[in-house]
């Protein structure tokens, strides 16, 4: 399986609030995140880093003879731990009160993909003909497109597109969306921040990671093209593809 991480600031903001890490090998699965930050005073990218360090850690443990649902369970786990840890941290010092981050982890086997979800990063999967959103935003406008108050195009420019109702460490708890999917050889799965998929339109997103034979040449496609829309915020890119055409010509792995 090869897997590429990118980021950038962006155009706008002085500190960088995302973060990702991935590890192509942990007991024959794989483990991608995207974390997110939110706050002031350095706050956000605290947040974010928090969450990606205790998740990772936490889910050193698990392997590929393990089942689906224990998989599910101990990144269940893994996210909520790190939510109270995020969330004592806050509490104890004026300066991060309400600090936040999203997160999107996603524990891959050859054949699954097993997602965990806080927020407005997402996941999307690329084949041949489609790209699908594999999360649900917990955001303001996504809620009233479910309501159908808007519709999804126009949630894409809402003005308040990028308020978030749930977020890890924000609360004492937090209720985790868990995601099971399968993929196969051809499939590119994405996990990004809002930086990538409020400017960048989905289809557009499936073009450039189709139109390019390695990944690390798509990731950073897809973060000059958030540049070019204006890049308002990080931007921060994963992508993983596991197929025999992958090992052979996208040949880069960071």
């Amino acid at each position: 399986m090869k897997m590429v991480s990118r980021t950038d600031i962006g155009k706008v903001r002085q500190v960088n609030e995302d973060r990702a890490t991935i590890q192509p090998e942990l007991g024959g699965l794989s483990l991608a995140i995207v974390a997110d930050g939110m706050g002031g005073h350095q706050a956000g990218d605290i947040a974010s880093q928090m969450a990606i360090d205790m998740i990772q850690q936490q889910l050193q443990l698990i392997h590929r003879g393990m089942s689906v649902e224990a998989c599910k369970q101990v990144l269940k786990e893994a996210i909520e731990n790190a939510n109270e840890k995020i969330y004592e941290f806050a509490s104890g010092q004026e300066n991060y009160h309400g600090m936040g981050t999203t997160v999107v982890a996603i524990i891959a086997s050859q054949e699954l993909l097993i997602i965990g979800h806080i927020g407005d990063s997402r996941a999307y999967k690329i084949t041949d003909d489609a790209i699908t959103q594999l999360t649900e935003d917990h955001s303001l406008v996504y809620e009233l497109v479910k309501n159908g108050q808007i519709t999804i195009e126009e949630a894409d420019h809402h003005p308040r597109r990028n308020w978030i109702t749930r977020a890890l460490g924000t609360e004492p708890g937090v209720e985790v969306d868990l995601y099971e999917y399968p993929w196969r050889p051809g499939d590119t799965i994405l996990i990004c921040s809002d930086g990538l998929s409020g400017l960048v339109d989905s289809s557009d997103i499936m073009g450039i990671v189709k139109s390019h034979a390695k990944l690390e040449d798509a990731a950073e496609q897809l973060i000059a093209r958030a540049l070019d829309e204006g890049g308002d915020d990080n931007v921060t890119v994963i992508l993983l593809a596991h197929d025999q055409d992958s090992d052979e010509k996208r040949g880069d792995e960071n």
